[in-house]
């Protein structure tokens, strides 16, 4: 039987084989063009004093990478456009970078020389990968379909596609990130690669400023070698070490002294769980504390007996906040140790986010216009909310941050002690955090935090990202309630009501008591 095919079908057949043959040309010039920027290889451009090599890349996010190997690199996310622009550092020039450091009028030439140094090779190198880019996908469609004519279709088509990309790449580019790196690498050399905390945290540089500290540091750097400057100080700047969650862990130690000394930190703040089960045995660990030689801010955690807490409380350097506020290098600091003990199976006590809230909120008698906030549980921090710029919390091993309606920030800690033998409960290590703040001595406010991140057990990765507070300035407006209370203005804070306690100071909610544990007794 011999089947004749309709008009409009023979039209519809020779669309659709159209469409497939411009969506088959299209594809392969996009794979031409991948390959061509993959094998445009690398351009070399000098930057100052430093030799730098460039490369660009098809990346699923945009970033610009700095590569200061063997030191370890440094991650913006400058743009959108799926391109990653890598700028590895090849070589200093000594005696230009010599000069640089030692002739004051040679350094303030060098943020235009840097941005004139930066655009040249850029525009080399956009040029290059463009050419290649074309280059390849005309080559790749020529091959594949063997006519001149298409192959200059898959040419034209890649143009434009590179072209939207380029657009988007200078739309969306955002000079701003340059303040807020990615560092992984050495921690000893991450604080002098980032820069000072004068530069970046209390007087806030404008780009070409940052470009030039980098570039700066880089170029002492590498004329140093063997020695690494240590951090500097900065006498306007507070620095604290905000560590968490150890739960016995003896590399927490390790980890915190190693960050105390490269930070040059002021004090550290621990939100609870230093122990694991809260024993008389336990705490002979916590004896290091009275060997850091800065003062150590304590506040219990739901694994913290209170014969910790006292273990604590004996170490030289301690200093143990549970509802009560002090001042400690210069910050007014309040804490509230967690009203559970998570060990002690005989007491069931709740741990619902509106009793850990409702606790919080009986004791806010005693927070005295304090510049920080010190607990273990975050759902406690939140019945907080509004009595202090920032609260620092831990508890649930995984970091965060989050501003509260109220403008209070809420920092929640990792665990400084990979989570202890928690760590191998997972298919993946659970990582060792820490994070240093910067606050402004006069103001008392945070200005920028820099998250350490260490590889768990069997890893050696280390990270640091640099965080900047956009308003450390905002006002801080205490949560509304519907309950009676005195009115007043507090330095600092609009003029607002604050709550009631829901029980009175010195009692506990029937649903949040602690009885005491064995360890308690024995003490």
């Amino acid at each position: 039987m011999k089947f004749v095919h309709s008009p409009k079908a023979i039209i519809n057949a020779k669309v659709t084989s159209k469409v497939t043959k411009a969506a088959a040309v299209l594809f392969i010039a996009a794979v031409g063009a991948w390959l061509g920027i993959v094998l445009s290889g690398t351009v070399r451009a000098p930057i100052g004093p430093v030799e730098t090599g460039m490369s660009l890349r098809p990346a699923w996010s945009g970033e610009t990478v700095v590569d200061a190997s063997p030191l370890g690199t440094l991650t913006f996310e400058t743009h959108d456009a799926p391109l990653r622009l890598r700028i590895t550092l090849e070589n200093i020039d000594q005696e230009r970078a010599k000069a640089l450091i030692q002739d004051p009028r040679l350094a303030d030439r060098l943020p235009g020389l840097i941005e004139s140094d930066l655009l040249d090779g850029v525009r080399a190198l956009v040029i290059r990968s463009l050419l290649c880019a074309g280059a390849g996908a005309l080559i790749a469609v020529l091959i594949v379909f063997r006519r001149p004519r298409v192959a200059l279709l898959g040419l034209l088509a890649a143009s434009v596609g590179l072209a939207a990309t380029g657009a988007l790449a200078a739309v969306t580019f955002r000079p701003s990130s340059l303040v807020e790196p990615r560092y992984s690498g050495l921690i000893a050399a991450a604080p002098s690669l980032v820069g000072s905390a004068e530069s970046i945290v209390t007087r806030f540089e404008s780009y070409r400023s940052q470009l030039t500290k980098l570039v700066t540091n880089v170029s002492k750097l590498y004329d140093t070698v063997s020695t690494l400057p240590l951090y500097e100080t900065d006498p306007k700047t507070i620095r604290v070490l905000h560590v968490s969650d150890i739960h016995i862990n003896p590399i927490a130690w390790n980890v915190i002294r190693s960050l105390k000394d490269q930070f040059g930190v002021d004090m550290i703040i621990d939100t609870g769980d230093i122990s694991d089960h809260g024993t008389k045995a336990e705490n002979k660990f916590v004896d290091e504390i009275s060997r850091l030689g800065v003062p150590y801010v304590y506040v219990r955690g739901n694994h913290d007996s209170m014969t910790t807490q006292k273990a604590v409380e004996k170490q030289k350097n301690s200093v143990v906040l549970d509802n009560k506020v002090e001042k400690v290098a210069g910050l007014k600091i309040y804490g509230l140790g967690d009203p559970r003990f998570t060990p002690d199976k005989t007491v069931d006590t709740a741990s619902d986010p509106a009793s850990l809230a409702a606790y919080a909120r009986a004791h806010l008698d005693k927070v005295d216009e304090p510049d920080l906030i010190a607990v273990h549980d975050p759902d406690v921090a939140k019945g907080f909310s509004g009595r202090a710029p920032l609260i620092l919390a831990g508890h649930t091993h995984q970091r965060k941050t989050s501003l509260l309606p109220t403008g209070t920030r809420l920092l929640v800690q990792g665990s400084t002690g990979g989570a202890g033998l928690r760590a191998l409960e997972h298919a993946q290590p659970t990582p060792v955090q820490a994070s240093v703040l910067y606050f402004d001595r006069e103001t008392k406010r945070m200005r920028a935090w820099d998250d350490i991140t260490l590889g768990g057990l069997g890893e050696q990765s280390v990270y640091i990202q640099r965080h900047v507070e956009p308003d450390p300035r905002r006002m801080i407006s205490p949560e509304p309630t519907d309950t009676p209370s005195p009115t007043g203005t507090v330095t600092g804070f609009p003029a607002s009501a604050a709550g009631q306690p829901l029980w009175h100071q010195g009692q506990s909610s029937p649903m949040l008591q602690r009885s005491p544990t064995e360890g308690d007794r024995e003490s």
